[in-house]
């Protein structure tokens, strides 16, 4: 497993004695663009008043106008998720039904956070959010692996049908659920979603292992990531470096 310093066992240790509700952004929002709408929101509450009904009524029409610009309602969607109020909450709902292509990522971050200003104020209990690159569901996180081939020479059809039956009996073993299991020649693509406080690194090392009693054939040094999938041209980088061949990504 690609981990420098344990970032992967620091990553679940600061889950585990974390006490309150998660809330996970489950779309697949890129991580600059979340950057860029949590500075975006922070210099609008640190300058924001209360919303007024005028002002309330002239943000749902510019939603509804095909004709309003996206930094209009970048905005818009911005000041509905800061102003802490449920009819705004509502309206963020109403819109991400079906929201336009351009503020599409946005209108998901500022549901989630009129979400969580709201359940802070109703609630006790200490708000969590957890963002990340590839988003999640409930109270697990998605996740990308790349596992390869131990040898440089294409899997088998019975080690296809190993991992295949492994994967699927192990994973909901640990509250695990499969989203994508797919081959190439000498590398396995895993997407699957993992609850949050799980230990990542023991679900996989556990499961190769019994994948591996059938003949080593694959690596136990494999990359996760939950940023983003990886690209063809990105696997084929990968490739080379194990296998030391100019080959594509099969």
């Amino acid at each position: 497993m690609r981990e420098k310093g344990g970032i992967f066992e620091r990553f679940r240790n600061s889950f585990a004695s974390m006490q309150g509700h998660f809330h996970i952004l489950e779309q697949r929002v890129p991580v600059e663009l979340q950057m860029e709408y949590f500075k975006y929101s922070e210099q609008l509450r640190k300058d924001g008043l209360p919303m007024t009904d005028t002002e309330y009524d002239v943000y749902i029409n510019n939603l509804a106008d095909k004709g309003t610009t996206t930094e209009r309602k970048k905005y818009v969607l911005s000041s509905l998720a800061t102003s802490n109020e449920v009819r705004a909450y509502r309206a963020l709902q109403k819109y991400v039904e079906n929201p336009d292509p351009d503020v599409t990522d946005w209108a998901y971050m500022a549901l989630m956070e009129s979400r969580i200003s709201l359940e802070s104020e109703m609630s006790d209990e200490k708000q969590i959010y957890i963002s990340t690159g590839l988003g999640g569901k409930g109270e697990k996180l998605r996740f990308y692996v790349l596992m390869l081939a131990t040898e440089d020479k294409p899997f088998e059809e019975y080690q296809r049908q190993v991992v295949e039956r492994e994967f699927a009996y192990y994973l909901p073993k640990s509250d695990c659920e499969i989203e994508r299991l797919t081959f190439g020649e000498r590398y396995v693509e895993l997407v699957f979603l993992v609850p949050v406080r799980s230990d990542l690194k023991a679900i996989l090392d556990n499961i190769i292992s019994e994948c591996n009693q059938y003949g080593n054939f694959i690596s136990n040094t494999f990359a996760v990531t939950n940023v983003k999938e990886l690209d063809p041209e990105e696997i084929t980088e990968i490739l080379a470096k194990k296998y030391g061949d100019g080959k594509t990504s099969d």
